[in-house]
């Protein structure tokens, strides 16, 4: 990495101007959020986000900083619109056969990596290759094990063949699956340098990659759906949200996600109302508190459910979330067509927790105030990520809320990379708290089915029950969106009673922009879709690149 950087430095000359503090600030002037202007090239965008990527190959990361960034690197053959249709990305068009099995893509041409060279269906093929391949350690194999052939027809032509209905089929061909060939074939994915030095055709490049520090992009002019206009894309990691907000503050920083506090009660001044953006919209997102299905502690339904009551989602949304938010009852969030409202809720009742203890045999044998069995006390740990202090105020209520009905809590904050891979990856963990960013597609084999719990894989909490590997199944193969919802509500009632997960709460999203950068649609996906057509207006910009 430090190599190409260099090289390229030979021939262009890069000047990083940071703004002054106050530069361009509406004080005592016009507020930033009214000047407009037309759309110009240049300055940088700084995201503070509080973990660090893991790798940058999309098929072996499974975190979200990591997609978050190769999101900006690579394509895929297709994408969600805002409406949550299924638009083409690297894929102009594409021809589904009548009984669903077959679909036929047309790739664009002239599109180059930006080393230079074309992408064909041959980039396809490989990248399809490669994520089925048994050696290779990806989480998301699964829908393309699926496939029963797959075909380059020409250079532009793609062609897969499913054996049995797949719903989900057209949607898994996202930006998983599309690598460069004539750089990665016959090299082993897993000790290639390429994770940190990566080479895509999506709208920016890295150029550098500081660890633990930073990472940098810079806009790829080549981009086939057109030249960025933010010409750098910064993305610093600080792991703590309040030094993050003072980076914000002073210029360090020009977007992060706000905590609540922040969001409803730090940014409600003049200063930032003239000078940022802030948002809050519904997100395909809950957290929840997953347990070791494999202890002795939590391999007794009762106890699960014990710990459900003894929770007070409400007291998390209101003290947390600050009322940024709603409770979780499942795998899904609500207002979307496979959210089933009608499952078995766990309204706050700590006498209902002590009594199912009391029949799974846990008792306060010695008066210590902490219950017992088999001489051993009700302890555990619960490990969540440093840096969200959503997740680790959410740990500190209900280590409060448990001991009041004997259970000792211990909290573990871990570094992200650190939490993943030593301790999420070998299940070497009793409880977490955790969030899963979900599809809109409601297929989610992956997360639940008995069968993915191997090292790398998302069940990592050992869930199995053959009821809901057999709904699983029967969800994704049909079209019928009436058959598919009955399947994936009785998942949900099924896992409202066997509580491998205790589903906590769906956050609002609350990002916050500096009011300089224009051209953002809010959406059902978000913000960032479309990154690329972001602009500061050249009498606003901060930051340029001088050749």
């Amino acid at each position: 990495m430090k190599k190409a950087f260099s090289l390229f430095a030979l021939f262009v000359l890069v000047v990083f101007v940071p703004g002054c503090k106050g530069r361009n600030e509406a004080v005592g002037q016009e507020p930033l959020t009214k000047i407009s202007g037309p759309p110009a090239y240049g300055d940088a965008l700084i995201d503070g986000s509080i973990g660090e990527p893991t790798i940058l190959i999309p098929m072996l990361s499974g975190d979200a900083a990591s997609q978050d960034v190769a999101g900006l690197i690579f394509n895929g053959l297709v994408k969600y619109d805002t409406d949550l249709s299924i638009i083409g990305d690297l894929a102009e068009s594409w021809d589904v056969s009548k009984d669903g099995l077959v679909i036929t893509f047309h790739l664009k041409k002239g599109v180059r990596w930006t080393d230079g060279v074309e992408f064909t269906a041959d980039d396809v093929m490989f990248g399809f290759e490669t994520i089925i391949n048994k050696k290779t350690p990806t989480a998301y194999n699964e829908d393309f094990l699926q496939v029963k052939q797959a075909e380059v027809l020409d250079k532009y032509t793609f062609r897969v063949t499913y054996g049995k209905p797949f719903a989900p089929a057209l949607a898994s061909w996202g930006n998983l699956v599309v690598l460069p060939k004539h750089l990665l074939e016959g090299k082993d994915l897993t000790k290639s340098e390429f994770g940190r030095d990566p080479i895509g055709m999506g709208p920016y490049k890295l150029t550098n990659w500081v660890p633990g520090q930073e990472l940098i992009l810079d806009s790829n002019h080549d981009y086939f759906e057109g030249r960025p206009y933010i010409d750098r894309f910064v993305y610093r990691v600080i792991p703590d949200r309040a030094t993050m907000f003072l980076e914000l503050q002073t210029g360090g920083v020009d977007m992060m996600d706000l905590t609540p506090i922040q969001y409803t009660k730090q940014t409600e001044s003049a200063y930032f109302r003239n000078n940022f953006q802030k948002f809050r919209y519904p997100q395909f997102v809950y957290t929840y508190m997953g347990f070791n299905l494999k202890h002795p502690f939590f391999k007794d339904r009762r106890v699960r459910q014990a710990i459900a009551y003894a929770i007070d989602k409400s007291e998390i949304i209101d003290v947390v979330l600050f009322g940024l938010g709603s409770p979780a009852t499942g795998p899904y969030v609500p207002d979307t067509w496979p959210y089933n409202p009608n499952v078995k809720k766990y309204p706050y009742n700590p006498e209902k927790a002590r009594q199912l203890l009391k029949e799974a045999g846990w008792k306060d044998t010695d008066g210590d105030g902490i219950l017992d069995k088999d001489g051993r006390p009700f302890r555990f740990t619960i490990l969540t990520n440093m840096g969200n202090t959503l997740r680790m105020n959410t740990a500190t209520i209900i280590q409060w809320k448990l001991a009041r009905i004997g259970i000792k809590v211990d909290i573990k904050v871990l570094e992200w990379s650190t939490f993943v891979n030593e301790f999420i990856d070998k299940r070497r963990f009793e409880a977490v708290i955790l969030g899963w960013q979900i599809s809109p597609d409601p297929d989610q084999f992956d997360i639940w089915d008995s069968k993915k719990t191997k090292e790398k894989e998302f069940n990592f909490v050992s869930y199995s029950n053959p009821e809901v590997d057999a709904l699983l199944e029967k969800g994704r193969r049909t079209y019928n969106i009436e058959e598919r919802k009955k399947a994936y509500f009785r998942i949900q009632e099924i896992l409202a009673e066997d509580l491998p997960y205790i589903f906590l709460y769906v956050p609002d999203a609350t990002p916050i922009v500096h009011a300089r950068f224009k051209g953002i649609k809010p959406s059902p996906i978000g913000i960032t879709y479309n990154l690329p057509k972001w602009y500061v207006p050249k009498q606003l910009q901060r930051h340029h690149l001088e050749p």
